[in-house]
């Protein structure tokens, strides 16, 4: 696919030019609207989903956003899992302080709650395939079901398994939601997001918003995303056969207390996740027996593994939940998302996994002392 770094196209007929700016599926008119690379983009992943079509975004909050704004009204409810992405926490947070927007929380794998909870008012059921970042996995048949129950829509942040591990369209969702800047690019060279619709006209409906809303993405960053994309299914073997070394290992460190990855047999997901994802993903956390002040040693003391933001790059990454990724949440909300202040997520690459076991045991004696 060729990059069409272009802001805007021309006509020769005035009738098409009109035409093209009404609909998503028209002529290619602007760049706000549609961009060929962009189109192609959203083709391919809305093929990987099973979606009839989606909406790209420069950025994987800018596709929350679309769908949160594009679909909800001041006074709505929206029920939403109690573990989520900080980011998506606080702009719900932020939605009920300004716009009135109601919330309720419930476990993931809690399709009971969803029904108590609804009410009149009720518009979406918000969830993530594997939580942000003590890797809760959602009941997504049972939650989906439930939504469909009390006739409202289910929105899915898939970013976590990606496609290759789970499609949550084939499990009742309505709206499944990427950060393309993560695992579908790979490479930690750009900025993307994606919104993946099961049916047309919430698609026609959110992309209208979106023009408005102009969090469009750019070109030659979807060319990335489709270049990184060849790479996906292989990249996603790699790195869940590293988490799987790391997490077993570190399980049985004397200085960790607790490993968080669905594909250990103590994780209160694992029996979900071996039913519901073809292998359980590429990021784990762990808590240090020494709290925050032994994260802060580990954490400096990483050599190969990269004090960075972002998971999904070929680079393993670590990081510590309380103080960036979750920083915007109150005590209350990392308790309630089960983050403590020693608690460090390690997004796995695909280095050699006996290189990353080394670099993790010389900053975890560091950490201990």
């Amino acid at each position: 696919m060729p990059i069409y770094q272009t802001s805007g196209f021309q006509f020769e007929d005035p009738s098409v030019f009109a035409d093209g700016m009404t609909r998503p599926d028209g002529a290619f008119v602007y760049g706000r609207y549609s961009n060929p690379t962009v189109r192609s983009l959203e083709e391919a992943v809305a093929g990987l989903e099973g979606g009839v079509a989606a909406v790209a975004a420069a950025s994987g909050m800018g596709a929350i956003n679309m769908v949160l704004l594009g679909l909800l009204q001041p006074g709505d409810h929206v029920i939403a899992q109690h573990a989520l992405y900080g980011g998506t926490a606080h702009m719900l947070d932020d939605l009920v302080e300004r716009f009135g927007l109601q919330v309720s929380y419930v476990a993931e794998d809690d399709p009971a709650a969803v029904l108590a909870a609804v009410r009149p008012q009720t518009k979406l059921l918000y969830l993530e395939t594997i939580a942000n970042p003590m890797t809760q996995v959602a009941d997504l048949p049972a939650m989906c079901a439930a939504a469909r129950e009390a006739g409202i829509l289910t929105a899915v942040d898939n970013t976590f398994a990606s496609p290759i591990l789970c499609r949550p369209i084939e499990h009742g969702a309505d709206i499944v939601l990427h950060s393309t800047t993560k695992y579908l690019s790979g490479h930690a060279d750009l900025l993307g997001g994606m919104a993946v619709f099961a049916d047309d006209a919430l698609y026609r409906k959110v992309w209208s918003y979106s023009c408005a809303l102009g969090a469009t993405p750019d070109p030659f960053a979807s060319w990335l995303t489709l270049r990184g994309m060849q790479t996906l299914a292989v990249r996603m073997e790699r790195h869940c056969a590293n988490a799987r070394v790391l997490a077993t290992r570190l399980a049985e460190h004397p200085a960790v207390a607790a490993v968080h990855w669905p594909g250990l047999t103590t994780h209160p997901s694992h029996d979900l996740a071996a039913k519901l994802l073809s292998d359980f993903n590429g990021v784990l956390s762990f808590d240090l027996r020494g709290g925050r002040p032994a994260g802060e040693r580990f954490m400096s003391a990483v050599r190969l593994a990269l004090l960075a933001p972002s998971l999904g790059g070929v680079e393993t990454l670590v990081l510590h939940p309380a103080s960036t990724s979750h920083r915007l949440l109150d005590d209350a909300q990392l308790a309630q998302a089960g983050i403590g202040q020693g608690t460090v997520r390690v997004a796995v690459g695909i280095e050699h996994a006996e290189d990353l076991w080394d670099d993790l045991t010389q900053a975890l004696e560091i950490a201990d002392q």
